[in-house]
């Protein structure tokens, strides 16, 4: 390895822009500042790259620079709990078009390296919380975040009934859900509040969608296909009725989740456009209708 530490880090995410195909300079420079060897204590570590999940292998040794590469990185390899797939995240945080100053609650912190990265995306005069239901990885992920991300707080709470003490303009959920939490619909900032969430069946594997609060219309709210995903299970975000109107959906939609077009609460009731029904909220294939007072 001839490259220093922060030269692997800078090509790792140039990299990561070619891989994801992502378009946000603001992504990219993110993933080239935080340093990720900093979120997993000292080395070697066990990794999983995506080509073979089925099985750990060991760094050669403690070198930060075996960091810089599209893999996973193990928390806990008995729960199977990994620091993420660096090109999944990168290429859904360009979907999400995160700006300087905005809010953005990250259910599922971890040791906090993907809260970092969104950290440097909004900025200083942004907004991170971070929450982790594991006490000792949120104790983790406090201490990691501390010195270098101030605009990140970590919460321990159960992120799927956690409400902010004000509105997120998004919304990232880092584990797979049956269904969706009404604290994360009600606190979606009104103008356009975002929700990144995976739907997952109980073999990890499922669908991300992209819940789009509508601008002048808070009742309203777009949804949109924007990747298929395997994640660990969301604590609190599964149900086993749930689960099983799910996999009929899946099972239905024979791996194509682009019908998916909005997402509709009371009193609009499920129609025939339903892809998906839940406690208050119900999927659609039809795009989100107009609100009498704006039509």
């Amino acid at each position: 390895m001839a490259k220093s530490v922060e030269e692997a880090r800078h090509s790792y995410a140039e990299e990561l822009r070619f891989t994801a195909r992502v378009g946000s300079r603001a992504v990219i420079e993110a993933f080239a500042a935080v340093p990720r060897e900093s979120f997993f204590g000292p080395g070697p570590w066990r990794v999983l790259s995506p080509m073979a999940m089925a099985e750990y292998w060991t760094t050669e040794d403690a070198d930060p620079r075996h960091l810089y590469h599209d893999v996973l990185i193990a928390i806990d390899e008995e729960r199977r709990l990994n620091n993420g797939q660096p090109s999944l995240w990168a290429r859904m945080y360009d979907q999400l078009e995160l700006r300087h100053g905005r809010h953005v609650v990250h259910v599922g912190a971890g040791t906090g390296y993907y809260s970092a990265i969104l950290a440097e995306i909004v900025g200083r005069a942004g907004r991170v919380t971070a929450i982790e239901i594991d006490p000792v990885l949120a104790a983790r992920a406090s201490e990691n975040l501390a010195a270098a991300w101030p605009q990140a707080t970590v919460v321990a709470a159960d992120g799927f009934a956690f409400r902010p003490d004000r509105p997120a303009d998004t919304i990232v959920v880092n584990a797979g859900v049956t269904h969706f939490s009404s604290a994360w619909l009600d606190t979606l900032a009104a103008e356009n509040g975002r929700l990144l969430v995976p739907l997952t069946n109980a073999e990890r594997w499922g669908c991300f969608l992209l819940i789009t609060r509508q601008a002048g219309d808070p009742d309203r709210y777009s949804a949109r296909f924007v990747g298929r995903v395997g994640i660990i299970p969301c604590a609190g975000g599964r149900d086993p009725a749930a689960e099983e109107r799910l996999n009929a959906a899946l099972a239905q939609a024979k791996g194509d989740f682009t019908a998916i077009r909005s997402l509709r609460r009371p009193p609009d009731e499920p129609d025939h456009t339903c892809w998906l029904t839940g406690d208050g909220w119900w999927l659609s294939t039809a795009p989100a209708p107009k609100s009498p007072a704006s039509q």
